[in-house]
């Protein structure tokens, strides 16, 4: 059986209700929902939310919420595997068993269905614990720099000053849409990056955090535009 576990929490603080905040003519996490539907790679799609009006709109949108999340997994500090870890435990406890659970970002309008399911196909077929979307930086990361108090500028490695930007190694980043895990993976917490785990690469201008209201803005702009394409 396989799982889709949204998580939702009702106390974001530099986006007010981001998870249901209209995002380009629906609530935020109804295109999280939508993606997931249609994919056609689940059982069951439920949300993890200690809100009832998060709850409440989930379950227009077609989600199941069959438990509030408990307060001590609902803080700003708690981590997202132990949120899955217990949705899974939930649901085994009181459902069925699970094979596969995907963790799937409230916050992620550009997951797109066919990247869910090439999740799974990678999670299925290849010895890993997880597969989760990444997406590469724009600039290379070797030639980052660092800003000091006093306004000065330095080099994180100074060392690769004189090196091209074409001979450096390409580096890629967590994409935060969403996180396919073997069910056992996610009850014994086994760690996300590791060499266990597998990459689905997305194209850069499918990819946006959304934690800020400068970002929220960019979002809903790139969003239209691709939906215009």
């Amino acid at each position: 059986m396989n799982v889709a576990i949204i998580p939702a929490r009702g106390g974001s603080k530099r986006i007010p209700r981001k998870n249901i905040k209209p995002f380009c003519g629906k609530p935020m996490i109804a295109w999280t929902i939508e993606a997931a539907e249609a994919s056609g790679c689940f059982d069951d799609i439920i949300v993890s939310t200690d809100d009832d009006d998060i709850a409440a709109v989930a379950k227009a949108c077609g989600a199941s919420v069959p438990f509030t999340r408990p307060n001590n997994l609902s803080d700003d500090h708690t981590g997202t595997i132990p949120v899955i870890k217990h949705a899974i435990e939930w649901y085994e406890a009181h459902v069925k068993p699970i094979d596969y659970a995907c963790c799937l970002y409230a916050t992620a309008p550009f997951v797109q269905p066919d990247d869910l399911k090439q999740g799974l196909q990678s999670v299925q077929n290849a010895d890993v614990d997880y597969a989760f979307s990444v997406t590469s930086y724009a600039f290379p990361i070797q030639r980052a720099l660092r800003l000091s108090d006093s306004g000065g500028v330095s080099m994180f490695q100074p060392e690769h000053f004189n090196t091209r930007s074409q001979d450096l190694e390409e580096a890629w980043h967590d994409a935060g849409q969403f996180y396919w895990g073997r069910a056992d993976a996610w009850l014994n917490e086994k760690p996300l990056f590791s060499e266990r785990s597998a990459a689905v690469p997305l194209p850069r201008h499918r990819v946006q955090d959304i934690d800020t209201p400068e970002d929220w803005t960019r979002a809903e702009w790139l969003f239209k535009a691709l939906q215009a394409t």
